[in-house]
């Protein structure tokens, strides 16, 4: 199965990731709720970060391109590309250029997490609520579903919102993340966080992450 956009593989980018990447990488999975970790890596191969299922690497030549490596088990590398294919081209999403054996090669998204804005003090617009807003009702509009659109996967980039992964976007459960999100946004970082901009140290953003996590797990047995 391949999934292209007008923008073709880079030659030799998939000959590098079936003979050279994929033979030395060992990552695995501990928990479905905790990020893929990442054990070895062959050079010059380097991890921008991992999610629930899996990993996402690139190769310096190709740094126009990520490569989505699935954790061994991990479901949902079907459901994704099949995602891709319906939103087609979106300036709040990105692009899959291929679908691999376990892998995916999409367009890389540059940009700052909302996790890492809110750590590091980056002031977050009001400007990337609207893009993001506009981003899930632009993939109801193809049939798809705004799931799972949390802090670690929007991105801020020149002032603009980008949704960074949408594997989940099949999914047809409700899920409040970013009705959550974009509230806290208007409660507490507009009036408090942004005016004093302040950073949210590590820990307490972990510590509020998981907390979150557990009161969406009891919100949905209620």
């Amino acid at each position: 199965m391949h999934a292209r956009s007008s923008q073709p593989v880079p030659e030799g980018l998939v000959e590098l990731v079936e003979a050279e990447l994929l033979p030395q990488l060992v990552i695995r999975s501990p928990h479905p709720h905790d990020p893929v970790v990442v054990e070895q890596l062959p050079a010059p191969w380097r991890s921008l970060g991992s999610g629930n299922y899996a990993a996402v690497l690139h190769h310096p030549r190709h740094s126009e391109l990520v490569v989505k490596v699935y954790a061994p088990g991990r479901p949902g590398l079907t459901r994704e590309a099949e995602v891709y294919r319906r939103i087609g081209t979106h300036p709040a999403f990105s692009v899959c250029h291929h679908v691999g054996q376990g892998y995916l090669v999409l367009q890389r998204l540059q940009g700052t997490t909302l996790y890492d804005c809110v750590r590091e003090g980056v002031p977050i617009p009001l400007q990337l609520v609207r893009d993001i807003d506009a981003a899930i009702a632009y993939a109801e509009s193809r049939g798809l579903h705004g799931h799972d659109v949390h802090g670690r996967n929007v991105l801020l980039h020149r002032d603009r919102g980008r949704i960074v992964d949408i594997s989940d976007f099949l999914n047809p459960e409700p899920c409040d993340a970013w009705r959550d999100l974009r509230r806290a946004y208007h409660l507490l970082y507009r009036p408090v966080i942004a005016p004093l901009r302040l950073r949210v140290p590590t820990p307490l953003l972990e510590r509020l992450r998981r907390g979150y996590r557990l009161y969406r797990h009891l919100r949905s047995r209620a």
